[in-house]
């Protein structure tokens, strides 16, 4: 593949990546600042100005993930697999939009457990096809599960 496709394919991957985190970000400016601090959170809640680090730093392993996959387009699996990824990129903003835009952490229970599902479908479609692409999604799914803890915790809080 020719470097400037490669390239291309990387700040695709990287740009759709970002562009769903901006938008699960204008459901989350609304509440950040006024409804999420007055909810009781649990023990293990980090501080608030963690979460945009992490997510920065996530949205470019799941951006970098998916260009390994891309970049195999042609092989068995990479369009099941990019459609997964899609799903699971799609989901990550409606659960932003649920839990922030909403402001219900009972609907966004239910959206961030098919979150996780997607992306363990994500990790185990990318698997096939690059285990570099499956491994940078670790550190999501993980984070993905605390948010769930945090999410439920909320949920129970309040």
């Amino acid at each position: 593949m020719p470097k400037i496709k490669k390239a291309w394919k990387l700040i695709v991957t990287l740009g759709v990546s970002y562009l769903a985190a901006f938008v699960g970000s204008l459901f989350t400016a609304a509440s950040v600042n006024s409804w999420y601090p007055a909810l009781q959170k649990p023990w293990f809640t980090p501080p608030a100005w963690l979460f945009g680090p992490v997510w920065t730093v996530l949205f470019m392993l799941i951006g970098i993930s998916a260009y390994l996959v891309w970049r195999e387009e042609g092989k068995k699996g990479v369009k099941a697999a990019m459609a997964a990824f899609d799903v699971q990129l799609g989901l990550n903003v409606i659960w932003s939009m649920l839990f922030f835009g909403l402001r219900s952490p009972l609907f966004a229970m239910v959206g961030i457990a098919a979150l996780w599902l997607a992306i363990i479908v994500t990790i185990f479609l990318f698997w096939r096809i690059s285990k570099a692409a499956a491994a940078l999604l670790i550190p999501y799914i993980l984070w993905v599960s605390f948010a769930a803890a945090l999410n439920y915790g909320i949920l129970r809080l309040n």
